[in-house]
Parts: C-alpha cells; sequence; structure tokens
C-alpha cells in the first residue's frame, strides 16, 4: 500500500534539498520511493530539436521516450485544468513511500520545511494536515519537531506517520 507524506514551506526553506537528503535514507532503510513535485511556472523537461519535442509541438497529447534506462512520459493539458494530486498518484507505480514536494495547500500529511532566515511565518497554525516540523528555529511547538539536518529521525518518522494514499 502506497503512503504519503508531504513537504511544504516557502520558496528558498530547503524542501528539495531535504527531499534529496531523505531518498537515499529512505532507501537504505528498506523502502521504495517516488516522488511528486508541483512547479508554479510553466516548465519543460522536453529540448528543442529533439524528436520528441517535435512530436509534442506538431500536437500529440502524450509522448512516451523511452530506452533502456528510463522513460517518461510528457503529458499536454492542451487548456485542461491542473489534474488533482490524486490524477497524478493514480499515475505512479507502487512504491512504499510518495514523498510530495510543494502542493502545500492539498489535504494530505505534510512536514513543513521552515528556516528562520526566510523571514516568512510558520504555515502549520492554518494547515492541520501539517503533522510535523524540520527547521531551525527552537520551538516549541505543537507538534513534533526535528531539526532540519537531522535526516536519520525525520526518515524513521515518515515511516511510521506517513498515510496510505487515498485518505
Amino acid at each position: 500500500m502506497m503512503r504519503l507524506m508531504g513537504l511544504a514551506g516557502w520558496s528558498g526553506a530547503g524542501k528539495t534539498t531535504l527531499v534529496a537528503a531523505l531518498i537515499p535514507r529512505l532507501r537504505r532503510m528498506g523502502a521504495t520511493v517516488s516522488t511528486i513535485k508541483h512547479a508554479h511556472h510553466a516548465f519543460d523537461i522536453d529540448q528543442p530539436g529533439k524528436d520528441s519535442y517535435v512530436h509534442r509541438e506538431a500536437g500529440a497529447q502524450e509522448v512516451l521516450v523511452a530506452s533502456a534506462h528510463r522513460f517518461a512520459l510528457m503529458h499536454e493539458l492542451r487548456g485542461a485544468p491542473e489534474p488533482p494530486l490524486s490524477a497524478l498518484l493514480a499515475r505512479l507505480a507502487p512504491v512504499d513511500i510518495v514523498i510530495i514536494e510543494g502542493f502545500k495547500t492539498d489535504s494530505h500529511p505534510k512536514i513543513e520545511v521552515h528556516r528562520i532566515a526566510t523571514g516568512k511565518d510558520l504555515i502549520h497554525p492554518r494547515d492541520a494536515q501539517i503533522l510535523a516540523i524540520a527547521t531551525d528555529a527552537p520551538g516549541p511547538f505543537p507538534i513534533p519537531r526535528f531539526d532540519i539536518d537531522d535526516i536519520e529521525a525525520i526518515a524513521r518518522w515518515i515511516l511510521t506517520a506517513a498515510l496510505p494514499a487515498g485518505l
């Protein structure tokens, strides 16, 4: 059964850095891991001049590029609304843990990633789905607090606190 844990926080708090540290730690703990990353801007994983780019620009709804090492599916929305997180999760192959970066307003279990240097307010007082905080702030906090650099403790907590997909 796939379980979820999100990382939510303001830009510059270190969400991507934390994800990159958690993935290998969770894998060493025996978990299979996938991620979903929300982008707030237009992005492109394709390159002009490549065959897949030409296919997409010609109007293909989906282009799947495959090799002996990986495959990537690009789906053009072509004006359709952004798919909800549940639809994106349904496209993933089963794994033990899905780490969701971003999607901070969606209703799934989350760890808030917060750094004092960002100068931003905490999110957790306004979001009951934030179950813990990874921060460099001393606290106290009404939810579990982890030092933002204590990857081992955060990974152990994720393995116990992640909730099944679909909740």
